[in-house]
């Protein structure tokens, strides 16, 4: 029996733990049914069942039709294959890409490695909260604008970004609409038809399913080009066998945050402002980042005076996991693109800690928290 005391996990955003429902639909699929879905004998019938199953789950959650969904090895695969997908196939109409300057790396990296194809990206600055203008948007699109990306939600600071005003804005002048919404399913609604996007991208392992596993959201009528070439699987899209497993893991994921949507966002928020509340009552210099009130009920991205975040790290790691918002050495300090786009001071930024809470996280382990990060936090400012 493991008697140790694990640390509180409050990273969330970074990964999520898999959930039991989604490893008991996942179990048979490790242990007996091993066939290969596209099979046509007996031992790939309960497997292509389960692949389609999955499907529809996600299409559920999405609110669009199973055909529209095909599934990928994670969320970054999603974001390069809609973004070089949509930028090759349309590029007779145009070369000019519009993102912002919050992006995952998995949106910045792949507009910059289409520069090597001739491609142009506008990157649209945000403000101190961390928001995307939509007149800043439309401010950026010219003739040859083919395709904008934007993410609904930010992984670092949680802002919501206005993504149904930008698609709108998008279908007017006739541009596609991609979201990276990796970090807003299964705590704020996310629906296609109502956000009003042509592609959507997912990621399982932070929906408590599987690493590795991952879908895009693809508007009927949309022929991205193939990402990957071969025998034809996903309706054409992503060459290679299924991964069955995993994708029956993220439409049983996807299925419970249909489900438990509501309480999730209630419980997620409860327990990051109980946090908040707890650590601004005992810590003065503290400022927190992101929209107030537009930003993802589990995330709270901290900055802390004068300190740096991976001694903070280092005080509280046994005992509180979180992440850092700068990388501080011996004379340097890197600070996280995010930060640097919002403008926040470097007194400020380098000292930046991104705590997210869970639906399992409870009030005891918050309240836990909250005492050590403010004895450590006091430990290092008597140092300084």
């Amino acid at each position: 029996m493991d008697t140790r005391i694990h640390p509180i996990y409050l990273d969330y955003n970074g990964t999520t733990p898999h959930d039991p429902e989604v490893i008991a639909a996942m179990r048979p699929f490790l242990e007996t049914e091993f066939g290969n879905p596209s099979s046509s004998h007996w031992f790939g019938i309960r497997p292509k069942r389960a692949v389609e199953t999955a499907r529809r789950q996600v299409a559920g959650l999405l609110g669009c039709l199973p055909e529209e969904v095909f599934f990928t090895s994670g969320g970054t695969e999603s974001n390069n294959h809609a973004i070089k997908g949509m930028a090759r196939t349309l590029k007779e109409k145009g070369r000019h890409l519009i993102t912002s300057t919050v992006e995952h790396p998995a949106v910045l990296e792949v507009c910059r490695y289409l520069e090597k194809e001739g491609f142009e990206t506008t990157f649209v600055d945000v403000d101190a909260t961390g928001m995307v203008g939509v007149d800043d948007v439309a401010a950026a699109i010219r003739s040859d604008t083919i395709l904008i990306s934007i993410m609904h939600a930010n992984n670092e600071v949680g802002t919501i970004q206005p993504i149904t005003e930008i698609a709108k804005l998008a279908r007017q002048q006739g541009i596609c609409i991609h979201t990276d919404a990796a970090q807003s399913l299964g705590k704020i609604a996310v629906e296609v038809e109502s956000m009003n996007v042509d592609m959507l991208s997912v990621a399982g392992h932070k929906l408590y399913a599987p690493k590795g596993i991952g879908a895009l959201y693809v508007r009927k009528g949309l022929r991205p080009e193939k990402f990957c070439h071969g025998a034809g699987q996903e309706m054409g899209w992503r060459a290679g066998t299924e991964n069955v497993l995993e994708i029956v893991g993220l439409g049983k994921a996807c299925e419970m945050a249909d489900r438990h949507l509501d309480y999730a966002g209630r419980h997620l928020k409860a327990m990051r402002d109980r946090l908040y509340s707890g650590l601004a009552d005992g810590l003065a210099d503290m400022h927190l980042n992101g929209h107030l009130e537009k930003r993802l009920p589990n995330t709270l991205s901290l900055s802390f005076k004068g300190l740096e975040a991976n001694r903070i790290l280092e005080e509280i790691g046994l005992e509180v996991a979180a992440s850092a918002g700068a990388a501080c050495h011996s004379d340097t300090v890197t600070l996280s693109h995010v930060l640097e786009a919002m403008r926040v001071p470097l007194e400020w930024a380098k000292g930046t800690v991104r705590f997210s809470t869970g639906r399992t996280t409870t009030p005891e382990e918050i309240d836990r928290a909250v005492d050590v990060v403010i004895k450590a936090v006091q430990r290092l400012r008597k140092q300084y």
